[in-house]
Parts: C-alpha cells; sequence; structure tokens
C-alpha cells in the first residue's frame, strides 16, 4: 500500500527520501509486469482490434464532464477498452473522497494515484505536479492505452499530459480552445498543444484551436458531455425532494440560492477579499443559500478561513458542503433563483436552464455566455454584489445551448473510431492562414452550421433544416391545426423530430426562427394580435415555451418581416442598403430594411404594408376597414371576385378548362384575364393599380432603392407595378428598381437568418 502523500508537508528531505523508495519499488515491479504487457499484446493481435482508451479524472468538477463519454465507451465493449484512472482531490478526505462516486458508477478503477501535496499555496500545486510526474509512468507503461483522455485544464491535467507525451501516447483533450481569467488558460492552451486530438464545446473555441495552428482535421466540436446528462434528467419529477435533502422543507422552488467560488490563482488576495464580499451580501440578501467548498487551488484554504470566521456554517440561512452528485447538483442548479460566484457551471451548465447568474471577480473572463449570466467585473464592494442579487434573483432566462445540445458522447464515440492509430504520432501544426469561420463538411468533424426554421401559415405548418448558406437540408409540412393546444403540441413535436435527424445529417442546430402572421412583438417572442387565418393566435407567448422544450433560443417575427430578412441575407436584397419586401399572396404583407435594419416601429405594426389604403370606399379588408391593398390585390380578394363571376357565369371563356368539381380560385381569374375575359382583365387592372399605387406610397415614405416582389402573385404583378411606378412615383423615384424573388421559401429562409445572424456568442 501507498503511504498517504496527503499527509505530506513541504519538508525537502523527507519527500525526496520518500520519492527515492517509491522509484525503487516501481522499478522492481516492471520486470514481473513485462510478461503479463506481452500476453495482453497478443490476445490484442487476436480477433478484432478495440481500441483501449485510458480516461484520466482529476476532480468532482471534470468526473462530470468525463463520466457521459466514460459510459458510452463502457456500452460498446466490442469496440472500445476503458481504463480508469483517478489523481488529484478525488482521493482526499476534505474534498469528499469523491472518488466513491465512480465507484458508485460502477466503474473499475485500474489506478489510484494520490498526487496531492497539501498546502492549497502555489509551492504545493507545483509540487502535485511533479509528484504525478513521478507516478504515472508506472501506470501508463503498465495499462499501454491507445489514447488518453485529459479534461479541461488543471494542474493534474497537464502532468497527465505531460507524461503521455513523452511516452508516445496519443492524446485526446476534452474542452481546449476556450478561454478564461486566470493561469488555468495558459495550463489550457498548455494541454492543447501537446493534445494530437481536439473536441471543443463551441464554435469559438474550435475556431481559437485553429488560430493556435491545431490541424483542424484533428479537432471535433462536439459540445460539452456533461450536457447530454443533464439535458435529460434536470426535469425529474422528484427534484424538491432533493432541493429539500439539502436545504430543509421549508425552501421553495426558485427562492433560494447556489453560491459556488474559486480562489483566482493570479490575484488569491482579491480573490479572498470578493469571497468576503459575497459571503456579506448573501448574509444581508437573506435568502436561503446552498454553498459549495471551493476547489483545491491555491488560496482556497484562507476562503474557509473567511467562511468560518462569518459563521456560514452555522448560519440558519445557509448550508455549507463540500461535496453533491452531479444528477443532484443539476437540480439544485436548474431551480435555484440564482447562482452567485466564479464558478464555470454557471457560466456554462446554469445556461441550458435559463438560471439567473451573476459572476463575480475576472476567473471566467473571456468565457462564452448566454444572457442569464450578469458580470461583475469590479466586485469591489458589498452594495454592488447585494444590488446585482436584486437584479438576478428569480429571473428566468431563454435557455442557452451554447456550450451542448445534448448529443455530445454519439459524436465523441464516432470520432474515436475514426482515429487511425497507423498515421504517424508526430503531430503536425497548421500555420496560416487560418481555415475559413465557416465550418467545413467534413465527415463527423465539423458539422454544418444550422437553423430550425418554423412558419406558421393559414393553412399549413412547416418546420424546415436550414443550412448557414441558405440550402433548406430537410422540409417537414402537417396542416396547422385549428386550436392553441393542438397547434403547440404538432409545433413541438415537428421540432423534436427535426432535431433528432438534424444529428444524423451532421447539422448543428444553433436556435429556433418563427414565422408567423399577425402583430409580433420580437423582443419579448409574443403574437399580440394574429389575422383571422389563424385561430386563437393572440397574446400567445411562442419563445418560452419552445425555448424551455428544445433547450434551444428562439427568435420569433411576423411573416412579412422574415421574407425581408430572407432577401438581406439571400436573395436580392443581399448588400442592398434600404429595401423593400411585398409579399403577394392569401394576404398582403412584407417588410422594410433601412440602413441595413429591419423597421418594426413603435408597436410593431410597421411595414403592415397591406392595409394601406387606396381607396376610403373600396370593397371591406380582413382587417375590418375598406379600400385597403389587401382587398384588391390579395389571392382572398381575387378569389373572391373570381367566385363572383363563376355564380354569374361569368367566369369562363372559349378555351378555358374549367371543371364543375374544380374549387374556384384567383388562379382562374388569372387565366380568364389572359384569354380575354374583359370583366376578369378589368379586376386584375384594378387589383395592379391598387397594389402600384400602394408601392408608390412606400417608395414616397422611405425611398428604398429596390422592391422585391414575393409570393406566388409576384410574377403576374411585376410589369403592372414597375409600369404604375414609372407613371405615378414621383421623378427621383421613378427609376427604382423592381424585381421579383428568386427564393422559394422566404418565411422559412427569413425565419432561419434570425438565427443564423443573431445567434452570436456574447464574451464578457
Amino acid at each position: 500500500m501507498e503511504k498517504q502523500p496527503g499527509l505530506l508537508r513541504r519538508n525537502p528531505h523527507t519527500l525526496n527520501t520518500w520519492m527515492a523508495q517509491e522509484l525503487y519499488s516501481l522499478r522492481m515491479q516492471r520486470s514481473i509486469e513485462k510478461m503479463e504487457r506481452d500476453k495482453m499484446e497478443e490476445e490484442s493481435n487476436q480477433g478484432k482490434r478495440k481500441l483501449r482508451v485510458c480516461v484520466a479524472t482529476c476532480n468532482r468538477a471534470d468526473y462530470s464532464k468525463l463520466a457521459p463519454i466514460m459510459f458510452g465507451i463502457k456500452s460498446q465493449p466490442d469496440d472500445f477498452e476503458l481504463e480508469v484512472v483517478v489523481l488529484g482531490s478525488h482521493l482526499i478526505d476534505d474534498y469528499g473522497n469523491t472518488f466513491r462516486m465512480i465507484e458508485q458508477d460502477d466503474f473499475d478503477i485500474g489506478s489510484k494515484l494520490h498526487t496531492i501535496v497539501r498546502g492549497e499555496d502555489e509551492a504545493a500545486m507545483v509540487e502535485s505536479v511533479g509528484l504525478a510526474l513521478v507516478k504515472l509512468p508506472d501506470v501508463l507503461q503498465r495499462l499501454r492505452p491507445d489514447i488518453l483522455v485529459v479534461h479541461g485544464d488543471r494542474f493534474d491535467a497537464l502532468a497527465l499530459a505531460t507524461a503521455a507525451a513523452l511516452m508516445n501516447i496519443r492524446i485526446l483533450h476534452l474542452e481546449g480552445g476556450e478561454v478564461s481569467g486566470t493561469i488555468d488558460d495558459s495550463i489550457r492552451h498548455a494541454i492543447s498543444k501537446l493534445a494530437h486530438y481536439h473536441a471543443c464545446c463551441t464554435h469559438m473555441a474550435e475556431q481559437h484551436l485553429i488560430a493556435m495552428c491545431e490541424d483542424h482535421s484533428r479537432i471535433l466540436l462536439a459540445g460539452c458531455p456533461s450536457y447530454d446528462k443533464l439535458l435529460l434528467t434536470h426535469q425529474r419529477e422528484d427534484y424538491m425532494d432533493i432541493i429539500k435533502s439539502w436545504l430543509g422543507d421549508k425552501v421553495q422552488d426558485r427562492d433560494y440560492i447556489v453560491a459556488l467560488q474559486h480562489p483566482v490563482t493570479t490575484d488569491i488576495q482579491h480573490s479572498i477579499k470578493i469571497y468576503g464580499l459575497m459571503l456579506d451580501a448573501l448574509l444581508s440578501f437573506n435568502k436561503r443559500t446552498l454553498i459549495l467548498f471551493p476547489n483545491i487551488d491555491a488560496g482556497s484554504k484562507e476562503m474557509v478561513r473567511v467562511m468560518r470566521k462569518k459563521g456560514i456554517e452555522q448560519h440558519p440561512n445557509f448550508r455549507a458542503v463540500k461535496h453533491i452528485p452531479f444528477e443532484q447538483f443539476i437540480q439544485l442548479v436548474c431551480h435555484a433563483g440564482c447562482m452567485i460566484g466564479n464558478s464555470s457551471c454557471g457560466v456554462r451548465e446554469a445556461g441550458a436552464f435559463g438560471t439567473p447568474v451573476i459572476n463575480l471577480g475576472t476567473r471566467q473572463t473571456g468565457r462564452e455566455t448566454g444572457e442569464n449570466v450578469l458580470h461583475v467585473r469590479d466586485a469591489d464592494t458589498q452594495n454592488k454584489i447585494h444590488h446585482a442579487l436584486e437584479l438576478q434573483f428569480g429571473k428566468r432566462y431563454p435557455c442557452s445551448k451554447i456550450y451542448g445540445d445534448g448529443n455530445a458522447v454519439p459524436r465523441f464515440l464516432k470520432f474515436l473510431r475514426s482515429i487511425d492509430l497507423d498515421e504517424p504520432l508526430q503531430k503536425t501544426f497548421c500555420f496560416p492562414p487560418v481555415k475559413d469561420a465557416i465550418s467545413q463538411d467534413i465527415d463527423h468533424i465539423l458539422e454544418t452550421q444550422s437553423a430550425l426554421a418554423v412558419d406558421l401559415g393559414g393553412t399549413n405548418l412547416r418546420v424546415a433544416i436550414v443550412c448557414n448558406r441558405g440550402k433548406i437540408v430537410k422540409k417537414y409540412t402537417e396542416t396547422n391545426p385549428k386550436t392553441f393546444e393542438d397547434r403547440m403540441h404538432l409545433l413541438l413535436k415537428m421540432c423534436k423530430d427535426a432535431m433528432r435527424d438534424a444529428v444524423h445529417i451532421n447539422c448543428r442546430i444553433l436556435g429556433v426562427g418563427i414565422s408567423t402572421g399577425g402583430r409580433v412583438d420580437p423582443q419579448e417572442g409574443v403574437v399580440l394580435h394574429s389575422t383571422k387565418l389563424i385561430q386563437e393566435w393572440s397574446s400567445v407567448d411562442l419563445r418560452t415555451p419552445v425555448s424551455d422544450a428544445l433547450h434551444l433560443p428562439v427568435w420569433v417575427d411576423n411573416d412579412g418581416n422574415c421574407a425581408a430578412l430572407a432577401e438581406r441575407k439571400f436573395g436580392h436584397g443581399k448588400g442592398v442598403e434600404n429595401f423593400t419586401t411585398i409579399i403577394t399572396g392569401t394576404g398582403i404583407g412584407g417588410g422594410i430594411i433601412h440602413h441595413n435594419e429591419l423597421v418594426h416601429g413603435s408597436t410593431f405594426c410597421a411595414a403592415e404594408l397591406g392595409h394601406i389604403m387606396v381607396s376610403l370606399e373600396g370593397p371591406e379588408c380582413s382587417c375590418g376597414g375598406r379600400g385597403c391593398i389587401e382587398a384588391y390585390a390579395s389571392g382572398m380578394a381575387l378569389q373572391r371576385e373570381a367566385k363572383r363571376l363563376h355564380d354569374e357565369d361569368l367566369l369562363k371563356v372559349d378555351g378555358m378548362d374549367l371543371k364543375l368539381s374544380e374549387p374556384i380560385t384567383a388562379a382562374h381569374l388569372i387565366n380568364a384575364a389572359r384569354m380575354g375575359n374583359s370583366r376578369a382583365d378589368a379586376i386584375m387592372h384594378k387589383a395592379s393599380t391598387a397594389l402600384g399605387v400602394g408601392i408608390v406610397n412606400i417608395l414616397h415614405m422611405v425611398n428604398p432603392s429596390m422592391v422585391i416582389l414575393s409570393g406566388v402573385l409576384a410574377s403576374y404583378y411585376h410589369a403592372p407595378v414597375q409600369r404604375i411606378i414609372s407613371e405615378k412615383a414621383l421623378f427621383s423615384a421613378q427609376s427604382v428598381k423592381v424585381v421579383t424573388s428568386d427564393l422559394e421559401e422566404p418565411a422559412l429562409l427569413g425565419a432561419a437568418s434570425m438565427v443564423l445572424d443573431y445567434a452570436t456568442r456574447r464574451i464578457y
């Protein structure tokens, strides 16, 4: 049995003597183990070659990321052979002896290495790295893994990567390329340079690795593996039992705080000060609080002293704990009124639930965050932190998937299978020029950045997977139900089906864009008032239920505005600063782009182009008014006139094929006009004139340089509208260009463009 180095103090003579004894003992074992290794090699050469994967875990935090991968590897014994190495704070009593949770998960731990030299200061961290480097060679020689999986940015992980690189063992580094505000940054990037393969969590991290000259073909954009577990298990029915077991029977859902603050090793004294201010603010805020002990970094001992000096462990509002199982921690974070501190969990996992987070200090500087995170850069007063608590506590934000979508492990396993062990071990670096920021469509390595687009029309409900180049990869169409409940149920089902299919066709869904009829508040994602075409569709919050169900950011806008956005990104409006899009379909709608921005108006009814009045005594419109463009030129208006002529037996002309059972539509009126029916031609002339006059009014109000006609009637109206503009517009507006849209699905493409344009990463 080993001695307990956790009890060591830095006596140079004692430490050197003990290391010498350890080295002697380890070397004596190697001759005995050589025969065992030869036997293992002989067995491995018989039959199918399994990939021997060693996963090394150092602490409770990295195990939460590695455990889903370990379960995935273990579930496929025909392809992989799993070895588990445990070291670091897993084996320290003061940090909960968290190696036990690995055993409880039914993993066989091949080696337990006591590598921590106590002291919790900078020198102890260095000595711990040295001690790990003394012990690791024997373990790695005995296990002889094909791949060593190393996570993150801890000093223990640096020792693992250093030992494996010097022993010519391939390294797969998880969560490389990210940015934060401590010495962890330097350690993380150092491990990335030693690693042969990379599994990163975000598109930006991927780009950082490419900028660091890593080979893009050896980078997997997988997402965070912990999301695979937390997105599946966070909505447990027994969540209140878990909350009460940690915080007492009187606590309520979303009425408590989770606090987790770690030392910043590059500025220990300042981080201790912030910790004290955070505790003071929490005491004055007077809410039930679950506070976790800091990690083992330099400065943690002093932080614990501050906590005990303030009596936190005895205070009735606080529960101080060293460790919480990950599945239970998920429930506690998901249902918290707020999370505070500087843990990466706050900027990563908490975003998946929309939990409000207050990030204190500089430890997470540079991390990509969702809108749920409020940064307190200079947390230098108790009042500032208290004010942040007042702003954040009890709020709820849209769920964010910046760091994962719940499908990281299947991608990771697919990537492992693709590793060619016959490739040269020596790394090669890809020096500038850097690869383009758009993900390349390389099988199982890079995925296509895509959006889930939804079009809620009067007749059909459509969902599509749209890639960043505007291609509709897959489309789903169903009849739009008449009731709100049925419509929402079908919408969520179609979206979930599309998300499941997206994984198999190599598309990474960034968010959901919804195009719908009616007046929409895009800031809140609410349909304020709908047209008569869509029933039970007023005062409807679309963003919240869709975001909660899919764990994705959601954008919502009017279908006319979406058509304009589609033209701006994919159509004739690309590169045009000022243009107007007119939709000519069942109704008349549109959108206005002014100085490259979509115009919504103060009450979100700008660009209701179909309801521009062109006559005081015209026909009644669906809006309740009279003389609107829509009452003359929409598909419904033309269909109404076609039925009137048909009822009077004035629609059909010689040569016109009209079956008795065939429903009368606007197409019959247009066809009759083209075949010489004078009454049909007069109706179409009036409709074209109404639309043209309305567009002239638009030209005189917003003065666009281009008018784009979209929809099923666009080709018919194109020539008459251009003629009316030349006849009736002011001279300076007569030269405006009128074009017909080339986009087949403007509503879907516009919905997708909201995601592709605005699903950007916020950087602190």
